[in-house]
């Protein structure tokens, strides 16, 4: 079980971690991901909450269902979540970097220079302990 946000829907949350496992090629295209009652049970949430972000994510176009088989991975999923994903942070996080940036007095060359010594270790790509493969067995 995870913890959530509270400034964001649970569902919404779900379908980010689904794109982040997608992202970090644990579902490739045309891969199955977990059932909506396997992540259901794996976050510890309301069957009917992992149904909702399955929907986001079918709506759209990440995923699709195969009637009786799951749900799969779209053909250009990966590209798709990273152009939403860049329009999300270009229009919404920037702005308001750039805002605390000006307050705080703050040059692009310190960013530039804190950006150099980071290690970067959340782009690493594989699960974060909690994302435990449903079937118990190791994604390696």
């Amino acid at each position: 079980m995870i913890e959530f946000r509270t400034d964001k829907a649970i569902y919404l949350q779900i379908a980010d971690r689904i794109c982040d496992g997608i992202l970090a090629g644990r579902y490739p295209e045309n891969a199955r991901v977990p059932s909506v009652r396997e992540y259901a049970v794996m976050l510890g949430v309301n069957v009917n909450t992992a149904v909702k972000a399955f929907e986001v994510l079918a709506r759209d176009t990440i995923i699709y269902n195969k009637r009786g088989l799951g749900f799969f991975v779209e053909a250009g999923a990966r590209d798709r979540i990273i152009a939403a994903r860049r329009r999300e942070f270009r229009d919404e996080i920037l702005p308001e970097v750039f805002r605390k940036m000006r307050l705080l007095g703050m040059d692009i060359g310190e960013v530039d220079r804190l950006w150099a010594e980071s290690s970067d270790s959340d782009c690493s790509g594989s699960p974060a302990p909690d994302e435990a493969h449903p079937s118990g067995q190791s994604e390696a």
